[in-house]
């Protein structure tokens, strides 16, 4: 049995549980017995909440899974952290940065401390609710929100934003915090082997414009070809942001800047 384990097989939970050798489960829960018996099978130290719905094809789509959002995003994160007081384990929440509106003409990167105001998309009220609850847990107990952002790998995969974008072949005008995954598999190792406690922002630094990835990934594919389109012709309800990884950088964490990851992204991407 591994000291850690990671609830929830998704795109995250997969990721995480082999970076960090541990145990997985991908069992539904429903109730708080289901969850602590099955955590009692594993005994870990420490568990890590991956478990989350996106919406089937995107997070407008969260509107229609209503019951499967709530439970996912809000009702589960609160049925963990009491299985992680009551057995004095300690308790890490895989969260989103997609919860805050941004002004990019006045707005500095948003750090851990701002309140969460986008209440627009039900998928982000979803993980607010969670966020704050376990943000006022973590005063006292050993639990760490990490919030990630808008996936990035070197690998493909339907919930990567470069096959995202290969696929639309149309990309939006505005800079965007990404979470570069090997960083972010990084990052978590250090959260944990520091006992971090809170929310921290697990993202590269710096705003990534996409055309910037597009223009990368067209050396290596020459013939692809991609169209900018401006944010507000998509007629979208988004949060489009920036997010500061300066509390990440002060814990002792080297965090690259997200222009430098790009070429290596695009470059071991291509070899699938």
């Amino acid at each position: 049995m591994s000291k850690i384990l990671v609830l929830g097989k998704g795109y995250i939970g997969e990721k995480v549980a082999s970076a960090l050798g541990a145990d997985i489960s991908g069992k539904q829960f429903q109730s708080y017995t289901e969850a602590a018996k099955e955590i009692k099978r594993f005994n870990p130290w420490i568990i890590i909440n991956c478990i989350g719905v996106t919406g089937r094809r995107n997070v407008d789509d969260c509107e229609l899974q209503k019951d499967d959002v709530l439970t996912a995003n809000s009702f589960l994160p609160f049925i963990f952290a009491e299985v992680a007081l009551r057995n004095k384990l300690r308790l890490v929440h895989i969260s989103s940065g997609c919860i805050f509106h941004y002004n990019y003409r006045k707005d500095t990167p948003i750090t851990e401390e701002k309140a969460p105001d986008f209440f627009e998309l039900f998928y982000s009220r979803s993980k607010i609710y969670a966020e704050w609850a376990l943000k006022l847990l973590a005063v006292k107990y050993p639990i760490l929100i990490a919030r990630i952002r808008i996936p990035l790998d070197s690998k493909p995969h339907p919930k990567n934003l470069l096959t995202k974008l290969i696929k639309y072949k149309k990309v939006i005008d505005l800079p965007n915090s990404v979470t570069y995954l090997p960083d972010f598999l990084m990052a978590l190792k250090h959260l944990i082997r520091i006992k971090a406690q809170g929310i921290y922002n697990v993202v590269n630094e710096g705003g990534l414009y996409y055309p910037d990835l597009m223009q990368v990934y067209k050396r290596y594919v020459p013939d692809f070809n991609y169209k900018i389109v401006p944010f507000r012709k998509l007629h979208l309800v988004r949060s489009n942001l920036i997010l500061s990884c300066a509390k990440l950088k002060k814990s002792g964490f080297q965090v690259r800047p997200v222009k430098e990851i790009l070429e290596e992204c695009v470059r071991e991407y291509v070899k699938y």
